[in-house]
């Protein structure tokens, strides 16, 4: 295999990339300055020892020189502890956090449970609990359950509930999911501001 075909294997295994938009990826690399080549090429070599991921919510932060193990949203004091909101990846809470509504905290389960899938070795199901346990003592009083609209994000919903349904048993909690305002099939990652507010504010039990 040449080095080209290598660089178009791996951009084909990124999220959302199919085999004409990796092929476009790499001919286009061919295209650029020798420089921004090698920007690119030292951006990504470093990129795990500058950008590590939070121990609270999981998601992947830039430290920027600070050696905190929590991301700044995990340590803002401003943030509503009473409430917990799932998602399935880093970039959903960035979607969320654009929309300007939520101000609770979060929690990066790692991926969606499929239909016909009955394991989650994937899924960070113990940190999970921890977290919640975490929150508990904070006065966590609502989990929201922000997850794709589809088959495998609905089952990841129950999947979530289940895994909690002690907890939630125990202390009373609320489980609410986003409402109307996701159509079917979407995913969090690629909704409007807009759209997201609407499904914030219609969040159901």
């Amino acid at each position: 295999m040449t080095h080209l075909d290598k660089l178009i294997t791996y951009f084909e295994k990124f999220p959302g990339i199919g085999a004409r938009q990796a092929r476009r990826f790499a001919f286009h690399v061919l295209t650029m300055e020798q420089s921004d080549v090698d920007d690119l090429a030292k951006l990504i070599t470093n990129l795990q020892d500058t950008v590590t991921e939070c121990a609270r919510c999981h998601r992947f932060f830039a430290q920027n020189g600070s050696q905190s193990e929590m991301c700044s949203i995990c340590l803002d004091g401003n943030r509503d502890r009473s409430k917990l909101m799932v998602l399935e990846r880093d970039t959903d809470v960035q979607s969320i956090e654009r929309s300007g509504v939520y101000d609770g905290l979060y929690f990066v389960l790692g991926g969606t449970l499929p239909l016909l899938t009955d394991t989650d070795n994937k899924l960070r199901s113990a940190a999970l609990k921890a977290t919640l346990d975490t929150q508990l003592t904070e006065g966590l009083s609502e989990i929201i359950l922000a997850f794709s609209v589809n088959p495998d994000g609905e089952n990841t919903g129950r999947y979530v509930e289940s895994l909690l349904k002690e907890k939630i048993e125990a202390h009373s909690l609320q489980v609410t999911q986003l409402g109307r305002g996701l159509s079917t099939g979407s995913e969090l990652e690629y909704a409007d501001p807009e759209t997201i507010k609407n499904a914030l504010r219609n969040r159901t039990s």
